[in-house]
């Protein structure tokens, strides 16, 4: 496999999907300070937007994902994985070929609009990050929350950009009626780690920032230890918690590093790249709480781990929300406003 650092790139490598019999690596041009790996975008004609998701440790039924693919690149993305189902690498392809659903916000609105549409909260997004790079110029987040504050209905996203805070008017509108929740995932308070591990997301001081901005509008925000990579970044939950609670943040959650399928490889690429002294301590410690496996994906245990480490990281959390006064709380959406403008129901009233 060849590997090589792209300017801006998470991953190391583009490996082949597990579906795929012919491998090729992308063609990075040279400028400037390094390799530079172009972003695509391709229409994606999906004819719903609405996801349903089984899994019990999953707080919501229904997710929905604008976008295919996350500009972000981070390299424990568990959502890597996905794009193999289009034929494309979970490597250098994931964040470097976007797909984007023009037609989310027309999809929802006729959702929401269905006769048979039972209100309840919605996941944005549920996969990839709603409010990645490309947010800027294609707007499709934004226009499904305007669907969403149109019919009221409850939402919770999570994000690690500050380009949220673009809509806190929207966001605003749909606190009143207690209809969202916000996340936003700080992995860690290094800048120079974040860089490497999420190039292209915010800085931790602007996800902070984030929390900050949300919170004074009104907007219920939870902070998102997750990944917790043992051995990298577990120390730091702590302070990320205290400083988050500081900004505004009124609650907390955490999720242990989860590598399915091909993500586990690239990972362990992108340490021997980037923290070769640290690799084989990450790896271990990470074995440790997926029963000596890379990645266990039993439901009630993935987002947790199990064994010692793992519950001496609980315990590490548990603590740290108590310190900090927000221990115990949790979001409560509301779909008691949902309404379906200009709808017969409506007149009734």
């Amino acid at each position: 496999m060849q590997h090589f650092i792209t300017k801006g790139r998470g991953a190391t490598s583009n490996p082949a999907g597990r579906f795929e019999e012919i491998d090729y690596a992308p063609e990075p041009e040279e400028k400037g300070e390094g390799r530079v790996l172009k972003t695509r975008y391709y229409r994606d004609t999906s004819k719903t937007i609405l996801v349903r998701n089984d899994s019990p440790d999953i707080p919501f039924e229904l997710g929905i994902n604008p976008y295919r693919g996350c500009e972000h690149g981070c390299i424990y993305c568990y959502a890597r994985p996905y794009h193999e189902y289009l034929g494309f690498s979970a490597g250098l392809d994931f964040e470097s070929r976007i797909f984007v659903k023009e037609n989310a916000p027309a999809l929802l609105r006729k959702a929401l609009g269905s006769p048979r549409w039972v209100p309840q909260p919605v996941g944005l997004s549920g996969v990839t990050d709603p409010y990645q790079p490309c947010e800027r110029h294609f707007r499709l987040t934004r226009a499904c929350l305007e669907v969403c504050a149109e019919y009221r209905n409850p939402v919770g996203i999570v994000t690690k950009n500050h380009l949220i805070t673009r809509d806190t008017d929207l966001l605003a509108q749909l606190a009143a009626h207690r209809a969202v929740g916000v996340g936003i995932s700080v992995t860690t308070l290094d800048p120079v780690l974040a860089r490497r591990m999420e190039p292209r997301a915010s800085s931790p001081e602007r996800r902070l920032a984030a929390i900050r901005t949300l919170s004074a509008a009104g907007i219920p925000v939870m902070v998102n230890v997750a990944p917790v990579i043992p051995g990298l970044t577990d120390h730091e939950m702590p302070e990320i918690i205290r400083r988050a609670v500081e900004a505004g943040a009124s609650q907390a959650m955490y999720i242990m590093c989860r590598l399915p399928y091909g993500v586990k490889d690239l990972f362990q690429d992108w340490l021997g790249v980037h923290y070769p002294d640290r690799k084989e301590k990450v790896l271990n410690r990470i074995r440790e709480i997926r029963g000596g496996k890379l990645n266990d994906s039993t439901f009630g245990e993935r987002m947790r781990g199990a064994g010692i480490f793992a519950e001496q990281v609980r315990a590490l959390f548990h603590a740290s929300c108590r310190r900090e006064g927000i221990e115990g709380r949790r979001f409560a959406l509301s779909a008691e406003a949902f309404r379906q403008p200009g709808s017969r129901q409506m007149c009734l009233f």
